[in-house]
């Protein structure tokens, strides 16, 4: 290769967390992609060859060994005079266990080490990484690359170092996951860096999802100016190359590949299809069944279903009581034939009927409530989990955050399953992504064109259908209030006056933040669904189960505040439960 030109191949790819043998063959095959490209060089995501996050598996000696056995074999393979590899794996050292990049090029290994190790959200990295040292740029075949690590670049600290010990250009291998907006948070922090540096970038994401997080991909490149020079689609795997060349201002890119990604509510259409697809597929669930029952959200993950695995492979199944109405019964008949899926109904009676002659014995003298209510439920989800158990699908669970915040839900009846693609979607907006998905769909979903999910079931109100007559709203707040009162509790932190102060009635936002609370030992037993938002339910939300705190919503004047803290008394909630 000429020193002044570096073809650089981008690998954004979907590994497997755990299968090194398979990740390391994926590497392989990309290397040979790359050379058929022309490529000096192929650049993988953070943490390749152990798929990301493997969380504690990393700690497991046996491991660390699997995973350096991959890349001395990749390194003893660039011998060949064929492209050099970045890749990443965890590599311990001297006791110390840390997230490694490694060039391997002419058969041997040249390391750096992650140093901002992140701790915040859905990151648990200083749990299991050590920090490295600040870093100088690697030697290419005379070009000094400087390789910060994903959240290297979230601060200055680490460019600032590879810029003064001479790095020409900087290469960012990611595992960066997504939510809603992360894209442009993306593109904000990679120009400071490029603007304090005066460096080009290359961002390079993984893509796919694995448990909770969709690693959505969307790998760029900036030049020095912070003009965008690269953009590889969102996701989507892709093997792509970029050719940079060296002038008297410093490396520029001048060919590679300029995709349109998705944004907004398309984005988190799309995330919610691939976490769905890369869940089911990585653990070999042959297909999926989920309830349908002519409702918004048991609709909308069909309809993800569909896209995310085909619809040979998705199978609904309608569960009706006596409270089940014909409207319901032909929304979900017409919603699974515009699917195509296969569509049975199992009507639940003799179920219900029996358990309620069962304990009629230990609930005599006490009036029918929400207990019969919940019966139906549970032999809704005990059904489910039998077809799955008869044919190994997965059952697909359908409640949306605004119903997960509340414990408007029934641990064992509609809880039941092993994944939730709408678990981060609240009621608003799982209406919103409905209309869209009936004029749009993402790239490479496998369902069909036009409306799958009929206008009508747009346009009724929500119900549970456990009794006569109910609907969402005998119980909750109307959906579009309930859900900015969540967003200020949940994803904002907020207190409870200032959720007042943006017009929101006292009670109610007192009522919705006790149910939030309530509700927190159900959650911890719901299946794990897709990340969008920038605080989920699970691995960034951690909450106590027990926990008496209550924001009364009172505010107290400053002089006020000022005599509590001299008098040492703290201002807190009500205790009650």
């Amino acid at each position: 290769m000429a020193q002044n030109q570096l073809r650089l191949a981008l690998a954004q790819l979907n590994p497997v967390v755990g299968d090194v043998a398979g990740n390391e063959a994926k590497a392989r095959q990309a290397r040979a992609e790359a050379a058929r490209l022309g490529a000096d060089l192929v650049m993988f995501p953070e943490l390749f060859l152990a798929g990301y996050p493997a969380e504690d598996l990393v700690l497991k000696p046996a491991f660390q060994d699997v995973c350096r056995d991959a890349c001395e074999r990749l390194a003893r393979e660039t011998a060949d005079g064929g492209p050099g590899l970045l890749i990443g794996l965890p590599w311990r050292d001297e006791g110390e266990v840390y997230n490694a990049y490694a060039l391997l090029d002419g058969g041997t290994i040249t390391v750096r080490f992650k140093v901002d190790l992140p701790n915040y959200g859905v990151f648990d990295e200083k749990r299991i990484f050590a920090p490295g040292p600040l870093p100088g740029p690697v030697n290419f075949r005379g070009i000094r690359l400087g390789i910060p690590v994903c959240e290297d670049i979230w601060t200055g600290d680490v460019v600032e170092c590879l810029a003064e010990t001479g790095a020409e250009m900087l290469l960012v291998p990611n595992g960066s996951p997504y939510w809603r907006g992360k894209t442009e948070e993306r593109f904000n922090i990679a120009a400071a860096r490029v603007t304090e540096s005066g460096l080009p970038l290359v961002y390079l994401n993984a893509v796919g999802g694995q448990d909770e997080l969709v690693f959505d991909g969307a790998s760029f490149a900036l030049n020095a100016d912070c003009a965008l020079v690269a953009q590889l689609p969102a996701n989507a795997e892709a093997v792509a190359l970029t050719v940079w060349t060296k002038g008297e201002e410093g490396w520029t890119c001048g060919t590679a590949p300029m995709e349109v990604i998705e944004e907004g509510d398309e984005a988190d259409y799309a995330a919610c299809v691939l976490g769905l697809r890369d869940y089911v597929e990585k653990n070999r669930f042959p297909g999926v069944v989920l309830g349908l029952s002519g409702g918004i959200d048991s609709a909308i993950c069909a309809a993800m279903a569909v896209d995310a695995l085909g619809p040979e492979r998705v199978h609904c199944v309608m569960l009706p009581y006596r409270y089940t109405s014909g409207e319901s019964l032909k929304d979900a008949e017409d919603c699974a034939r515009a699917l195509g899926v296969r569509y049975d109904t199992l009507p639940i009676a003799a179920a219900v009927d029996g358990f309620e002659e069962l304990l009629a014995p230990l609930f005599a003298g006490r009036p029918r409530d929400i207990t019969e209510e919940n019966l139906q439920s549970r032999a809704r989800g005990t059904i489910l989990m039998s077809i799955s158990n008869k044919f190994g699908s997965m059952v697909v669970t359908t409640g949306n955050k605004s119903e997960m915040s509340v414990g408007y839900a029934t641990l064992y009846g509609d809880m039941n399953g092993g994944f939730n693609p709408i678990k981060d979607l609240y009621k608003m907006e799982v209406y919103r992504l409905s209309a869209l998905r009936n004029h749009w769909k993402p790239d490479g979903a496998l369902g069909p064109d036009g409306v799958v999910i009929p206008q009508n079931i747009l346009a009724k109100a929500p119900t549970a259908e456990l009794r006569e007559n109910q609907t969402d709203q005998d119980s909750l707040p109307p959906y579009d209030v309930l859900d900015d009162i969540l967003r200020g509790l949940v994803e904002e932190e907020l207190r409870v006056s200032d959720i007042v102060a943006r017009g929101h009635d006292l009670e109610t936002v007192k009522k919705v933040e006790r149910l939030l609370y309530l509700a927190e030992y159900k959650r911890r037993q719901s299946a794990p669904g897709v990340k969008v938002t920038r605080k989920n339910f699970g691995r960034d939300r951690r909450y106590p189960i027990v926990n008496r705190f209550r924001d009364q919503g009172e505010v107290a004047s400053t002089p006020d505040r000022a005599l509590m803290r001299a008098n040492g008394v703290p201002k807190v909630g009500s205790i009650d439960m």
